[in-house]
């Protein structure tokens, strides 16, 4: 019986590990904007909420100009999704910007030392607690000027500063992005914002003509068997090659059982 369950701990284990490699960012389609085709991406794992990006950054403005153009994206997109992938989701309406985590200012750079989840702060470095946030450091692996222990982070001297990892956005720029969320002890003058380029996140002057736009939409999307890419064929055959393992581990401990 002890060795039975030895297998069976290490099927689960490689189970474990082959829905560690799943990636929760997956392009999904285009949708074609001023005449050009722009990644749709989904994130399915973003503070526990299903969204899609629209991979565009739009032009330098205040708060309530971003909030405008992101509001009336609907009537101007053509939304095509790629072969497999389906969704409720009603593209010509709902489009945002992203939300960010609301509360009383407090300022910290430990992120969630737990991996809990939680973080207790509202402002500050490697703070997940919010869609961009999330995007920066949970999902693009990113960094920010200043690490969990309060340490700084060298400026890598390139271009786009901290913001190194992009995956597949080919317009995701090391600026500052304005959120949908307004700061609730100055809901009318303040709201909160992301700099993409230190990995910071604060609020700010609604009236401030110096962040840019990032456009998200609530919504679930489902695969329905697409044909899988390269990189998916390789870890469907690594899937199945460690299933094999696990089958032959059992088998070998159910025989020495036999023959003990």
């Amino acid at each position: 019986m002890k060795k039975k369950l030895i297998g069976l701990t290490v099927i689960m284990v490689l189970l474990g590990m082959i829905g560690i490699a799943q990636a929760t960012l997956t392009v999904i389609g285009t949708a074609t904007y001023n005449s050009t085709n722009y990644n749709l991406i989904w994130d399915d794992d973003n503070n526990g909420n299903s969204i899609v990006w629209l991979d565009y950054t739009n032009s330098i403005g205040t708060w309530q100009s971003q909030i405008d153009w992101a509001s009336g994206l609907g009537s101007q997109l053509t939304v095509t999704l790629n072969p497999g992938y389906s969704t409720d989701i009603d593209w010509s309406t709902g489009w945002r910007l992203p939300d960010t985590v609301d509360g009383p200012f407090s300022y910290g750079f430990e992120g969630d030392p737990n991996e809990d989840g939680m973080y207790g702060y509202t402002a500050g470095y490697n703070l997940a607690n919010s869609e961009v946030g999330h995007l920066f450091y949970t999902e693009l692996g990113n960094i920010g000027s200043i690490n969990p222990d309060g340490s700084a982070n060298t400026n890598p001297g390139a271009l786009d500063y901290f913001l190194q990892n992009t995956g597949d956005f080919g317009h995701l720029n090391p600026v500052l992005y304005w959120s949908d969320t307004t700061y609730v002890s100055f809901p009318t003058f303040y709201a909160w914002r992301f700099q993409m380029n230190i990995g910071y996140q604060d609020n700010g002057d609604m009236t401030w003509p110096g962040g840019y736009g990032l456009a998200v939409h609530s919504g679930q999307v489902i695969f329905n068997g697409a044909i899988p890419t390269l990189n998916e064929w390789g870890m469907i055959v690594l899937s199945l090659f460690l299933l094999g393992l696990g089958y032959i581990a059992i088998r070998r401990q159910n025989n020495q059982g036999t023959f003990n």
